[in-house]
């Protein structure tokens, strides 16, 4: 694979992740009226670290404490709310690793 191609799948990963982000919605934000790459800094912080989990309940853990991060404890909330937004990115890195 040649760096231009790496490229190329990173970016689709990063988008695919974005809009995992965007249709579970874990804290609200868009339903509110946020614009729809209002988790793109989450994304981009979280993406290197959610390449190397090792579970659903990695990507999970990952998603919740980048949101905590960025959003504080409060508007985070529980790691539960994260459950559809990891099914869906474990799958997707899932597939990922196996282009």
């Amino acid at each position: 694979m040649d760096k231009r191609d790496g490229k190329a799948q990173f970016a689709a990963l990063r988008e695919a992740v974005s809009q995992a982000l965007r249709e579970a919605d874990p804290i609200g934000l868009i339903e509110g009226g946020a614009p729809l790459d209002e988790y793109d800094p989450e994304v981009g912080t979280g993406l290197p670290r959610l390449r190397g989990a090792t579970s659903c309940g990695d990507v999970r853990t990952i998603l919740h404490e980048e949101f905590v991060h960025w959003f504080g404890q409060d508007v985070a909330g529980n790691v539960e709310r994260y459950d559809e937004a990891a099914e869906n990115i474990w799958t997707i890195l899932r597939i990922n690793k196996a282009v």
